[in-house]
């Protein structure tokens, strides 16, 4: 019986990825850029067994069947077949953050699953290898691997489409206050939202664009210019929210609390608050701060109606192993 556990943040992404060019290999149409989320975390065990006749997982002590079982054997056949190894696992994971809701739980899921499995299976693989892996299982899940603030580019095959480190998650003292609207799992996943992405007729236009808010959101991060990255983080996330709302058939995640809550921050930035807004595939809304708004920031977002929690989160490190 040989035994992992790994620890991974979700990322918030401040460039979005939505829509692949390869599905199967989750190969996406444009490169994103992000941030780990310290404090919130997936804690996943993976245990090879001899005389297991197939995969076990088990998700916040709920065991879990079918599709969600399926993606977990799928990630360790590909780890048993890098370590030549047969027996099938029993999969423990946990997290201390709602899942399925829009703040990146199959990202931390699947960075930690990618780190465990092949810890357990005896392997030694290198951070991009380790990417590469992850984002079989979730694309987004290749950006929680590395620490701190992160790029994963895009790529054009399974080898080239990795994510890395761009600035350690003490350059930049940025926060993410997460106001929860809803804690319900959302009804269109994202894997199924990605593949309906090319039949909404502005995605080509924004992939198009890309570059140039990368260029634009990297070079923000770099030299900590918080107006710069303010506005072209909420125009990206008002992009991939538009194709949504025009794909075939239409995603329409924002409830009515996400909307009053985005209307609070442009408010709030209007008065002379360094605030902003991102929405992943979700209702629940990323509002993005210094450290010195904080306290500001995190007592306003309390005082919207429909907000029912607020969670903080700083930039977290890289996936690791805790025990082995």
């Amino acid at each position: 019986m040989t035994t992992a556990t790994a620890i991974a943040n979700p990322n918030l992404a401040f460039i979005k990825y939505w829509g692949n060019r390869d599905n199967t290999l989750r190969i996406p149409m444009n490169g994103s850029i992000s941030m780990n989320l310290d404090g919130l975390y997936t804690r996943t065990t993976v245990r090879f067994q001899l005389g297991l006749t197939s995969d076990q997982l088990s998700i916040n002590g709920y065991e879990v069947t079918g599709k969600g079982l399926d993606r977990i054997s799928y990630i360790l056949d590909i780890i048993r077949g890098m370590a030549n190894l047969h027996d099938r696992a029993e999969v423990i994971s946990e997290n201390n953050f709602p899942s399925g809701a829009g703040i990146a739980s199959s990202a931390s899921a699947f960075a930690a699953l990618a780190l465990a499995g092949s810890k357990a299976a005896g392997l030694d693989l290198s951070e991009p290898a380790l990417s590469h892996l992850a984002r079989r299982g979730s694309g987004s899940a290749s950006r929680s691997i590395p620490g701190g603030f992160v790029e994963w580019q895009a790529g054009t095959s399974d080898e080239d489409s990795f994510a890395f480190s761009i600035a350690e998650p003490g350059h930049w003292d940025l926060v993410d206050c997460i106001a929860i609207v809803s804690t319900a799992h959302k009804k269109t996943g994202s894997t199924e939202g990605h593949s309906l992405a090319p039949t909404s007729p502005l995605q080509a236009a924004r992939v198009e664009d890309t570059v140039r808010r990368l260029d634009i959101c990297r070079k923000a991060i770099l030299e900590r210019d918080f107006e710069a990255f303010a506005s072209i983080v909420e125009l990206d996330s008002d992009m991939m929210h538009s194709v949504m709302m025009t794909s075939t058939p239409a995603l329409h995640y924002w409830k009515p609390a996400s909307l009053e809550v985005m209307s609070c921050v442009r408010q709030w930035r209007a008065e002379g608050i360094q605030v902003c807004y991102t929405v992943d595939a979700g209702p629940n809304v990323h509002v993005l701060c210094p450290e010195t708004e904080i306290r500001n920031v995190e007592k306003r977002l309390r005082e919207v109606k429909g907000v029912s929690n607020v969670l903080v989160a700083r930039a977290g490190g890289p996936a690791k192993v805790i025990e082995k």
